[in-house]
């Protein structure tokens, strides 16, 4: 739209014909970013004197966390162990569900157009929700636990792969499908035979992939009341005990790692 108000430069070439070349949007995008930067860091109040006034802060916590309290380990394994549970539980079943609420997501599977839409509006609303805030909602509605946590990351595990979902079906070949149905078979029948087969590997690994990320949201879910690691380490932040902060950042980050590094190694497989 905005290259139409632009002037056509006209090139001639050695032999008389006469060829025109659009304008370059790149001066207006860079000048675009360049102001909404700047008016983004007016409306935040962010100051760069601040920031390099208060940044040794950070290094003193950071200090106070090394060395860890070891002796806080056998506090921390069990509600670590809840953390991992919850975020499996969670991620199995979004990911199953999201499934279904894809293929009716999907226009070139789905026959009503109204049913696609609504899907797909409600997978957005859905994604928009944060994590913690529908964990909030949850607490007041399953009561403090593991349960709040759970039902928040099933929430976001059904947004995020449903999203990815049907955008892989509706970019399937679709000559496969097409035949099946043709032949008799039922949209579910050709749907398991002709586009399951394409998207399932790149199901899986997004499915794999949420679950890694399931397990970092799921420790800051303790903050309200969801249950897992994120308590201890709200009441550790919350006492200034940075010793015991230290201690469960560690063996979260050790956890964190081994899970990544497993789910990694079966991504590539799948890929």
């Amino acid at each position: 739209m905005f290259g139409k108000l632009l002037p056509i430069k006209q090139i001639t070439l050695p032999n008389g014909k006469v060829v025109t070349e659009k304008r370059t949007l790149t001066p207006f995008v860079v000048v675009a970013i360049l102001l909404l930067t700047y008016f983004s860091a007016v409306i935040t109040g962010f100051n760069v004197a601040t920031i390099m006034k208060r940044i040794g802060q950070f290094f003193v916590i950071l200090q106070q966390m090394v060395p860890p309290t070891w002796t806080y380990f056998p506090h921390i394994w069990q509600p670590l162990l809840d953390t991992i549970k919850m975020s499996l539980l969670g991620s199995l079943l979004g990911a199953l569900c999201a499934l279904p609420l894809a293929v009716l997501a999907a226009s070139n599977i789905t026959k009503w157009k109204w049913l696609s839409v609504t899907m797909k509006l409600l997978l957005s609303l859905l994604r928009t929700l944060p994590t913690l805030i529908a964990a909030l909602i949850a607490t007041f509605v399953f009561g403090l636990g593991t349960v709040a946590g759970t039902v928040a990351i099933f929430l976001f595990t059904i947004a995020y792969v449903g999203k990815l979902g049907y955008e892989q079906i509706e970019n399937a070949n679709m000559e496969a499908y097409e035949a099946m149905h043709s032949m008799g078979l039922t949209t579910i029948q050709s749907f398991r035979y002709a586009i399951l087969p394409q998207i399932l590997p790149n199901y899986l690994s997004v499915s794999l992939f949420c679950f890694e990320g399931n397990v970092r949201y799921a420790s800051i879910l303790g903050y309200v009341g969801a249950g897992g690691i994120g308590l201890l380490l709200n009441e550790s932040l919350g006492w200034r005990n940075y010793a015991n902060v230290g201690m469960i950042l560690l063996l979260l980050v050790v956890t964190v790692f081994f899970i990544e590094t497993i789910s990694e190694h079966y991504r590539k497989k799948l890929m």
